[in-house]
């Protein structure tokens, strides 16, 4: 990713809505779907600034990955150890057979051989165990946001279940997610094509919007599951081995 990317994640993690309510979503989803045991063991592939350590922790004692330097010493100081810097697919280093939950929350498009990559995470599973995906959806959403996050692509429900089947794993759930603003997010995209926009839109909103955004968002925990989510900004799978 551009380093103003990470500079961004950094400063606003723990404020920005999109990261916030993301967070919400996922540990109710975990908490609800993934069946996992009291001394699990977690792993987090890409983890950036360490922004859901804390919420993953909650399930399980967890390690990190992140391949970018400067940013695994924030994840470090928040992890209270060390982050490994073990790139996909290989994860050298990394104990097969150790997790009972692999946590890759927009980082497959990041990685140019995903089949590769969702093996060698399967192979740190333990038998039962799971690895939760988030990517984000629709090729035609393409953006400057993808270009400066150093995208290789967007998923559809369709290439994203090919990914997961190509690397002989076995999918459980596959849902949109960041579907009550995705009128909003489109119109943003398409206007900052028009505009020719080259930066990502990941600054934060004012205080009254930056609430808003986050309790309409992080309304969907309630519903991932339970009913059939429209078409969304993102999409979230859970796999196994």
């Amino acid at each position: 990713m551009d380093r103003i990317v990470y500079d961004r994640m950094a400063d606003h993690d723990n404020r920005h809505w999109w990261y916030v309510a993301r967070r919400d979503i996922l540990a109710e989803i975990i908490g609800r779907e993934i069946n996992l045991p009291a001394d699990s063991r977690i792993l987090e592939i890409g983890c950036g600034t360490g922004h859901n350590l804390e919420m993953l922790g909650r399930f399980g004692q967890v390690d990190a990955i992140e391949v970018d330097d400067d940013v695994r010493q924030i994840a470090a100081e928040r992890l209270g150890r060390a982050v490994w810097s073990s790139p996909l697919p290989e994860l050298e280093g990394v104990e097969h057979g150790r997790y009972d939950l692999i946590a890759i929350l927009d980082v497959l498009e990041h990685i140019n051989k995903d089949r590769e990559a969702l093996r060698g995470m399967a192979a740190c599973l333990k038998p039962g165990g799971k690895i939760l995906i988030t990517v984000p959806a629709f090729p035609w959403l393409w953006s400057a946001h993808d270009i400066v996050n150093h995208h290789h692509r967007r998923y559809t429900k369709s290439t994203l279940r090919a990914a997961v089947a190509e690397a002989g794993l076995t999918l459980h759930r596959l849902d949109w997610f960041n579907s009550i603003l995705f009128p909003l997010a489109v119109s943003a995209r398409m206007w900052g094509k028009l505009r020719r926009k080259d930066d990502s839109d990941d600054a934060m909103p004012p205080a009254p919007l930056n609430a808003l955004f986050r309790a309409l968002f992080g309304f969907e925990r309630h519903l991932i599951g339970r009913v059939p989510m429209p078409p969304g900004v993102s999409l979230l799978a859970i796999v196994s081995a």
